[in-house]
């Protein structure tokens, strides 16, 4: 864990720009005792004078003693009860080996993915849907090309694939046009197939979730693609073939470890 005092490094910290800055906690634990409503009220006022642009906020106990739960996006963090630390990094419960983090940073990145809204996805959709699966994707990336090359194996096995765009080298670079390009098609659908199989397609412009989608795979953490984020928000980096996710989505759905 890194503690860091909240005037020092604030936005550095959090890695993301005012706007998307949300905190998406729902309603926090009742706080017992007008003294712990107190100490909670003043927390949040100072991380709202610390971090400029943290509007609504909403602070909940943590699983700790003297610290509450903040999630900012996708991420959790930790404050101390004055208001003054910041705390980023994952609590472990040494005792049942248990991390107390991932779970609640896994529903705050399905929270976000969902509050896209799949009008602005590329959406490849199986006869009937078991599992959904969103992948952040690269036109021209080699591993995100075998698996869009390996759509229909995923679709047979009822798999609905849902496509964020995030060019790695950046909104100026080619791929990030050709995404662009895609998203700008009669036919979007057709016209990611045409791009990842390093197919020629009318580079046309139009307006676009590109630029939201990329800064969105950055604030939550994406360096590589193709990036999985399954229905519960559990992040897979990399390529996973047909079969060995279709096994893995079937056995985390029936509750198998």
């Amino acid at each position: 864990m890194h503690l860091i005092k909240t005037p020092m490094k604030r936005m550095a910290l959090l890695g993301i720009a005012p706007l998307l800055i949300s905190v998406m906690l729902g309603q926090p634990a009742v706080a017992e005792g007008t003294a712990d409503r107190d100490k909670m009220a003043h927390a949040i006022k100072n991380l709202q004078q610390m971090i400029p642009g943290l509007k609504d906020t909403s602070v909940s106990p943590a699983p700790v003693s003297g610290l509450y739960e903040v999630i900012v996006g996708s991420d959790v963090l930790y404050v101390t009860q004055d208001g003054r630390y910041l705390i980023q990094g994952n609590i472990i419960d040494l005792e049942t080996r248990e991390n107390l983090t991932a779970p609640r940073a896994a529903q705050a990145t399905a929270k976000v993915i969902e509050g896209i809204g799949e009008e602005s996805m590329v959406i490849y959709e199986p006869k009937e849907t078991k599992h959904t699966v969103t992948i952040f994707t690269d036109i021209d990336c080699g591993y995100c090309r075998k698996l869009h090359a390996q759509m229909d194996e995923y679709l047979a096995h009822g798999i609905r694939i849902r496509y964020l765009f995030f060019p790695r080298a950046g909104m100026q670079s080619e791929s990030a046009r050709k995404s662009e390009a895609v998203w700008c098609a009669d036919d979007r659908n057709e016209a990611m197939t045409l791009a990842k199989n390093g197919q020629k397609i009318e580079m046309r412009r139009c307006k676009n979730p590109v630029s939201s989608h990329y800064s969105l795979g950055e604030q939550m953490g994406i360096r590589g693609t193709p990036a999985l984020i399954l229905e519960d928000g559990e992040k897979l980096p990399g390529y996973v073939p047909p079969d060995r996710l279709n096994r893995y989505l079937t056995q985390k759905a029936a509750g198998q470890p």
